[in-house]
């Protein structure tokens, strides 16, 4: 929160009085106010500035008021609730039983007075700290997404517009009404909306929202709550945050690496702020993909039916929807990992909280621009591990400019030659997927403080067909795809240029485990992710990821679809701020074997492969024919060397791709034998004595032999 306030009391002299009706033609007239100025010169907010007065910034440390924020310099978004809006949340109040009469002094408890206050006032502004691209406009924000950055209370908003008929019609999470006038005022530190409800958030975790569902017979999601349930998978999705970890941060006790630029290799991202920060929560998280009752009904079961669970069981076997090569046991054990009713559902959920506009990444793949952030381009792809119980599986999620939407397991053709354009051409009917629904009114992102819930309408399993696409791709995983904990406390790819956003320090292992598929070795390894945000990096969603010190660092990783022969690669950019790391991989994470030689960081393509003095105009693609550049990708591979992929350009040169840069390569790292069963580990450990020398991280991949090895197809260059 930010600690220091700059008065503008002169300009509070300057404040003219304005009439209540916005004209949005001449906003500017309130170009010397400030929020608090001109919200006090407006007496429908006088209830909203009387509780700015009241509710403190940091409330445990007795610090300044949120209206002493509203006087400083900043960029804050404000959600300004009239007084007729505070009245009839009162009375609210009053038809909960909270309190006896819509009025302040019917609150018997302080503490409950003060909470309500909180609420009232801490949900309805965001904090852009020192950068102006950080107040936002509704009329230029996307529609349906999350705001990049969470109000003061730490909750996350999205502006809708849930009436198409009317765009005027626009809301704060579907239910509290933007005045269509009195909008996007601007005033010297941000911009004020007026709102006609209160925003109060639930806060109900994912097994309270489910819970209230099976209580009430809630058509919609009962299916999956009863499903869910009888999985035993209540308590689960309950668990909202780590409360030990958010002791510890409070306390002080987990600190933020200072004057990380020091300690380093360097760092080209051009922030202003000295120092790496930790994250502030370790909130936990899932992603439910959920069947509607409506399907269910379509399907011959009644969701509410007592015998329910036996029929989707059926349905579940005769239409296939499971994998054959498991055990599958169809008792009513249904808490059984071995449960053919547990696998199919933990199959639909993800171990992170996943909004919508982040289910997959656009960024700077080829075609793309940030300045059109819903133009899309060729196809983008993530692809997670589901909930472990009932067996780590990949879900795959998919994107492109042809497909009109996010998919789960969509495997289409792609003009992926070299000399293709990298775009979706056709798509089998057995292959489309599974659509996910993220703009209908059952998407449930805002309620459930630890998930989001997305309806689909066609059936999700881990089937025999869909383990086999699994196994027929290439999967190229972001470092940050690894960690549930990144998606879910919003460290990957935030949408902000703030320092506490752009370099954030994970803490060493000795001071609190933080990533649980992540494992830092020594006391001298120092863990930082870089955003990327709007920088012309050509790094796989822009963002990367460093160690330093005498690094040692060890990546449990994502699962392999089926058994066979698989490579494991890893993608660098050379610099001279990198190391020497000694790669070691396997299935025992106390006895890792070495894989290969150590890779050399600090030298690009040319250099690994020919030595001091090679040429990288004797490797590049430029004036080559197909033929050609096949040889010398073949020549590359014998030295166990790939270039990068051809999906991801720098955004300021959208010519100029990965594979174009002959700082980039893919060391192949292992090829060997993979099953699925098993859990591999990658172990990185610098064999150097600099401290300051880099561990880079931006991605992996898993490569089948039959990718790889195609005697008619060769691997595509994407």
């Amino acid at each position: 929160m930010r600690k220091l306030f700059f008065s503008l009391t002169a300009l509070l002299l300057m404040v003219c009085s304005c009439s209540e009706q916005v004209d949005t033609s001449s906003r500017y007239v309130f170009k010397y106010h400030t929020v608090a100025s001109y919200l006090e010169a407006h007496p429908e907010y006088s209830q909203y500035v009387d509780l700015l007065k009241l509710v403190q910034i940091n409330p445990q440390m007795k610090t300044s008021t949120v209206y002493q924020l509203m006087t400083a310099r900043g960029n804050y978004t404000v959600f300004a609730i009239t007084n007729d809006a505070i009245d009839e949340y009162l009375q609210d109040l009053v038809d909960e039983g909270l309190i006896s009469e819509p009025s302040w002094d019917a609150f018997t408890d302080s503490a409950k007075l003060d909470s309500i206050r909180s609420v009232i006032v801490k949900n309805s502004i965001i904090d852009g700290y020192d950068r102006e691209d950080q107040r936002y406009s509704i009329d230029q924000v996307e529609k349906g997404i999350e705001l990049p950055l969470p109000t003061l209370s730490d909750h996350r908003l999205t502006i809708n517009i849930p009436d198409a008929k009317r765009p005027d019609s626009i809301c704060v999470n579907k239910v509290c009404p933007i005045d269509p006038i009195n909008y996007d005022i601007p005033v010297i530190n941000g911009y004020i909306n007026q709102l006609h409800k209160v925003i109060a958030p639930k806060d109900e975790s994912c097994a309270r929202y489910l819970q209230n569902i099976l209580n009430n017979k809630t058509d919609g999601y009962l299916m999956m709550a009863r499903v869910i349930q009888a999985c035993g998978l209540l308590d689960l999705l309950g668990k909202v945050r780590d409360e030990e970890y958010e002791l510890k941060y409070q306390r002080g006790e987990i600190p933020d690496m200072k004057d990380y630029v020091s300690k380093a290799g360097g760092d080209k991202s051009a922030n202003s702020d000295p120092d790496a920060h930790v994250p502030e929560h370790r909130k936990y998280g899932y992603t439910i993909f959920a069947e509607t009752d409506d399907y269910w009904r379509s399907q011959g079961i009644d969701p509410a039916a007592s015998d329910a669970l036996e029929q989707l069981v059926n349905w579940i076997q005769s239409k296939k929807m499971y994998f054959s090569e498991d055990v599958n046991k169809t008792d009513n054990n249904y808490r059984s990992s071995e449960n053919i009713l547990y696998r199919w559902v933990t199959y639909h959920i993800l171990p992170m909280r996943i909004p919508a506009n982040k289910l997959v990444y656009h960024c700077n793949e080829v075609g793309y621009s940030i300045s059109r952030p819903t133009v899309y381009s060729i196809p983008v792809y993530e692809w997670y591990a589901t909930l472990g119980n009932g067996g780590r599986r990949l879900l795959k999620l998919y994107e492109s400019k042809e497909s009109n939407g996010v998919y789960i397991n969509r495997f289409p053709v792609i003009a992926n030659g070299i000399t293709d354009d990298g775009h979706e051409v056709s798509c089998d009917p057995d292959k489309l997927g599974v659509f996910i629904d993220r703009e209908s009114d059952m998407a449930v992102v805002n309620d459930i403080t630890n998930a989001c819930i997305y309806p689909i309408h066609t059936p999700l399993a881990y089937t025999d067909a869909v383990r086999d696409n699994l196994g027929r791709e290439r999967i190229r995983f972001d470092i940050f795809a690894m960690f549930p904990e990144a998606i879910t406390n919003g460290i990957r790819r935030a949408d902000s240029s703030e320092g506490k956003y752009q370099h954030v320090y994970i803490p060493q292992d000795q001071v609190y485990k933080y990533f649980d598929n992540m494992s830092i070795l020594n006391e001298d390894t120092h863990f930082i992710h870089y955003n990327g945000y709007k920088i012309n990096w050509a790094n796989y969603c822009q963002d990367e990821d460093k160690a330093f010190g005498h690094f040692d660092i060890m990546f449990t990783l994502p699962p392999v679809p089926k058994r066979g022969t698989y490579e494991l690669r890893y993608k660098v950019l050379a610099t001279s701020a990198r190391g020497i790391v000694q790669v070691y991989f396997g299935s025992d994470p106390d006895n890792l074997p070495a894989a290969g030689i150590p890779v050399n960081m600090a030298e690009g393509i040319a250099t690994t492969f020919g030595g001091e003095g090679a040429s990288w105009s004797d490797l590049t693609d430029d004036g080559r024919d197909e033929d050609e550049i096949i040889e010398i990708d073949h020549k590359l591979r014998n030295h166990g060397l790939m270039k990068a992929g051809r999906h991801e350009v720098h955004e300021s040169n959208q010519s100029w791709t990965a594979r174009d840069d002959s700082r980039q390569k893919r060391h192949i790292l292992v090829r060997q034998t993979l099953d699925p069963k098993n859990t591999y580990y990658v172990r990185l450990k610098s064999v150097l004595d600099n401290p300051k020398l880099e561990l880079y991280l931006d991605y992996f991949e898993w490569c089948p032999k039959e990718i790889y090895d195609n005697p008619e197809t060769p691997e595509d260059v994407w």
